[in-house]
């Protein structure tokens, strides 16, 4: 996308935007580092089985909207960081992972561990905002060109790039597989 000139906004219609599929989850882009200074902007349609594990972002801050679906989701530091998975995670206040339905936001601010998944039967659909851009168009530009090989994806490549661009990963990604839910997760809350 190229950089708008003065005075003009942008205008995404439904549909509208750069649309990046992995066999993980799709990814369409809204709002670039090329339109806006102060977040990236992407719709993501997060499939049946995916969890992108528990991580953390040292600079950026998100926001996460769902549209349609349900998710897991984290976004509290535990009072224990297990590797091996985050559904179980509690913080030192009490919360814990709590199941988000359309209109349930999420913010996220930086060094904040946070995660979701979808361990459901049927796609979920959100809007996510990173700031500051264009940061997390480029990891999903490259990460796309890391799966584009075919097989397994080089682990120490993918390692190498979450480095680069301030993901800390704390929990393995799944995906394809079922996901359990955290047992007795609640609806998010306000």
């Amino acid at each position: 996308m190229t950089a708008l000139p003065p005075r003009e906004g942008l205008v995404v219609p439904p549909g509208g935007g750069r649309t990046v599929v992995t066999p993980a989850q799709q990814v369409t882009f809204k709002v670039t580092g090329a339109h806006a200074r102060a977040a990236s902007s992407f719709e993501v349609v997060v499939p049946p089985g995916f969890d992108v594990g528990a991580h953390v972002h040292r600079r950026s801050e998100e926001l996460f909207y769902v549209l349609e679906g349900e998710l897991d989701v984290l976004a509290f530091e535990p009072r224990v960081r297990t590797p091996d998975g985050w559904g179980t995670w509690e913080s030192a206040s009490g919360r814990c992972v709590a199941r988000a339905t359309p209109g349930t936001v999420i913010v996220v601010p930086p060094g904040c561990p946070h995660a979701f998944a979808n361990p459901t039967d049927t796609p979920a659909r959100m809007f996510f905002q990173s700031s500051p851009p264009p940061d997390h168009e480029r990891y999903f530009d490259e990460l796309l060109e890391l799966l584009a090989a075919g097989g397994p994806p080089d682990e120490a490549a993918v390692a190498a790039l979450r480095a680069r661009y301030d993901i800390e990963q704390l929990t393995p990604l799944r995906h394809g597989a079922s996901v359990t839910s955290a047992p007795g997760v609640p609806p998010a809350r306000g």
